[in-house]
């Protein structure tokens, strides 16, 4: 049931007897040389066609861009600051409280983001309402250890091939993954961290001084598959809905 579908009347008549709205969030941004700058939105859409086939919440438009300030430096990544995106999705927000809307469901595609939902949801807690934060690619890993992954790696590009495999460059993949590690001690490992005598540290920097690609593992993208990719997204969308059934039944105070 898409918003951008349907008339007003409709929509009125939906929040007179339903409280909750699924909105999903991604991001403009380098998923290393092999992969679609639109990842992180890609996927969200692509479970929320999914998801609209089983579930009867509404979807709101989705959000394509986000925070993406340590990857600006790759050409085509759109970052949008934190304050700027809090402002955008709060009117967002506002507009569907002012309709009636109080459960609130983020599906999120881009770590970036996680900040400013979570403001969101302190803020809107307040006013009664609650919000749930999906980031799809931490339920896939609790749904399946198996597919845990990293930014730009196996998982990512297994979903992507799962959507359209003519999106994901495989001569592009490469081969090992190299950091650019600050000292011999200082050990990069991540977009923030480095490891120092067993211990991690963050120093945060631009992606574009940590790798040589922009994707960071631990998954290399060359073991991902349609198959899996395509698996790893059914249970994803089928566990969101399963997921919006129970949270319909929450009574808020």
């Amino acid at each position: 049931m898409r918003l951008s579908n349907m008339t007003w009347p409709q929509v009125e008549t939906y929040f007179k007897s339903n409280d909750m709205v699924l909105i999903s969030i991604g991001s403009i941004e380098c998923h290393g040389r092999h992969m679609p700058l639109g990842t992180d939105t890609l996927i969200p859409d692509h479970l929320l066609e999914k998801i609209e086939q089983k579930s009867d919440v509404l979807i709101a438009p989705t959000i394509p861009y986000g925070a993406c300030q340590s990857l600006s430096d790759y050409p085509g990544t759109i970052d949008i600051d934190c304050d700027i995106l809090y402002q955008f999705c709060n009117q967002i927000f506002q507009s569907l409280y002012k309709h009636g809307a109080r459960k609130f469901v983020f599906l999120n595609g881009h770590g970036g983001n996680i900040k400013t939902i979570e403001r969101l949801a302190l803020d809107y807690e307040k006013k009664g309402c609650l919000v749930a934060m999906l980031n799809w690619w931490l339920m896939a890993w609790d749904l399946n250890p198996a597919w845990k992954g990293g930014h730009g790696g196996g998982e990512e590009t297994a979903a992507i091939l799962g959507i359209d495999p003519s999106l994901v460059d495989k001569s592009e993949i490469g081969g090992e993954l190299k950091f650019y590690h600050l000292s011999d001690n200082l050990k990069a490992t991540g977009f923030r961290s480095v490891e120092f005598k067993g211990v991690s540290v963050e120093i945060p920097r631009s992606v574009t001084h940590i790798t040589d690609s922009g994707w960071i593992g631990p998954d290399h993208p060359n073991t991902a598959t349609e198959e899996w990719g395509r698996e790893m997204l059914q249970a994803s969308a089928d566990y969101i809905v399963e997921f919006m059934e129970e949270f319909k039944k929450v009574k808020l105070g």
